[in-house]
């Protein structure tokens, strides 16, 4: 939509199981032969196009509990339906210049080359965690890393291949801030152009016009306005990544025993898709008012509500920003992949938040209690404050109208239009 906003015509395609996820989490807002981007065309006038393309599994398919399937098919199979979809998109629009891609494609230069097309990756995490793969090869060079034989694992499919791709593209964009990130940023600039263009929030950060929430939300704010200024723990790991049954228990008896608020999304497929009732037997009647569970909410609306103190969280990249631009500490409890980068960045670089646990020891309920007291109530809390207060400005003042972020994507823009003349 920012592109979109600056005169430029999209088409946005999504995989036919996202935007069925979708679809049935937000039955209103997509009735009636309604698009993801209909709000936006309508209210806006944005020249927005919308396609949905199989990724090569059925719709009924668990791809949560078969994660290594769905990968394979986003490998093998995927591509050659988005082939078709950007043929049809070529035919329609001639004028189109180039194609931007999850940066987690492996696909996205050739596809690109295939219709002679400015291949574009599109980086969704902190400029650090892609500073650091660039580098990957380094420790192999210097004898950090023994010689992989498995071949068929994730990383060797999927996240090494798709980091190669990346490296190959003409341009990344990057949802971060320039001044948040200037060493890493630099860094990678000396491989590839990089555009930082975020925080990528709605105008206002409001909820905006593009439905994108894959479980139906729960209206929590009424519950949150009965509580005081400050005293709501929040807690969420994200959209994706999950807990085991033991990590969850440990968590959900130490915030019982901290005694704090607390508002709790816990997913359907947290632990388990099979499983979708997993705290401990009675813990909704041991913390009665003091505690709100809820399988998905507006996380935008819950941040920005004054009663939040606090931010259990996975530490994903989306979360990260939008707690800073809400002001609200984090308390980290990284699961996967990028999560533990950005709890470094969080804890150790901008000192906006505090450790759960530390990764050489299981999370136990005594140190969630120690640490949600501390965060909530204790001396940290002042600390904390101050300096995501001074983290905020340095995204607000990148989205103003001579920002580094706004003027990272006019710079985008320019290159565009020049590189396909």
């Amino acid at each position: 939509m920012k592109l979109a906003s600056k005169g430029l015509s999209i088409t946005f395609i999504n995989t036919e199981n996202i935007h069925h996820q979708i679809t049935l989490s937000n039955p209103t807002t997509l009735s009636d032969g309604h698009d993801l981007f209909t709000e936006a065309r309508t209210t806006s006038g944005l020249d927005i196009d919308y396609m949905t393309v199989s990724d090569g599994l059925p719709l009924e398919f668990d791809r949560s509990l078969n994660h290594d399937q769905w990968v394979g098919a986003t490998i093998h199979c995927f591509p050659a339906h988005l082939e078709v979809a950007v043929a049809k998109i070529m035919s329609s629009r001639p004028a189109t210049c180039c194609l931007i891609v999850d940066s987690y494609s492996v696909w996205g230069s050739k596809l690109a080359k295939k219709f002679d097309l400015l291949h574009v990756s599109f980086w969704t995490e902190s400029a650090m965690v892609l500073d650091l793969y660039f580098h990957l090869h380094l420790l192999k060079i210097n004898g950090h890393v023994g010689p992989e034989e498995d071949l068929t694992t994730i990383p060797h499919q999927c996240i090494l291949p798709s980091l190669e791709d990346t490296k190959r593209a003409d341009y990344i964009l990057g949802n971060t801030v320039q001044d948040l990130e200037a060493h890493c940023i630099k860094a990678i600039e000396a491989h590839t152009p990089f555009f930082a263009i975020g925080p990528l929030f709605a105008p206002g950060f409001t909820k905006g016009p593009v439905a994108t929430n894959l479980w139906a939300e729960s209206d929590c704010i009424q519950w949150l306005d009965s509580k005081p200024n400050g005293s709501v723990l929040y807690v969420s790991f994200g959209s994706y990544a999950h807990l085991t049954r033991e990590e969850l228990e440990e968590i959900a008896h130490g915030i019982r025993l901290s005694g704090v608020n607390f508002l709790w999304v816990i997913r359907p497929d947290m632990v388990s898709s099979d499983d979708t009732d997993p705290l401990p037997i009675g813990f909704k009647d041991m913390v009665c008012d003091r505690g709100m569970i809820v399988t998905w909410t507006c996380q935008i609306a819950v941040l920005s509500h004054r009663a939040i103190g606090g931010f259990l969280t996975h530490c994903g990249w989306n979360s990260t920003l939008e707690s800073i631009w809400c002001e609200v500490p984090l308390l980290c409890f990284p699961l996967l992949t990028d999560q533990f980068t950005n709890r470094k960045l969080i804890v150790d670089e901008w000192k906006i938040g505090c450790n759960l646990c530390d990764d050489e020891n299981p999370v136990k309920r005594e140190e969630v209690v120690r640490k949600i007291k501390g965060l909530i109530s204790g001396s940290k809390r002042y600390e904390l404050n101050v300096k995501i207060k001074e983290t905020k400005r340095v995204l607000q003042n990148a989205i103003t109208t001579n920002g580094s972020s706004e003027k990272g994507v006019e710079k985008f823009i320019e290159k565009l239009i020049s590189g396909a003349n």
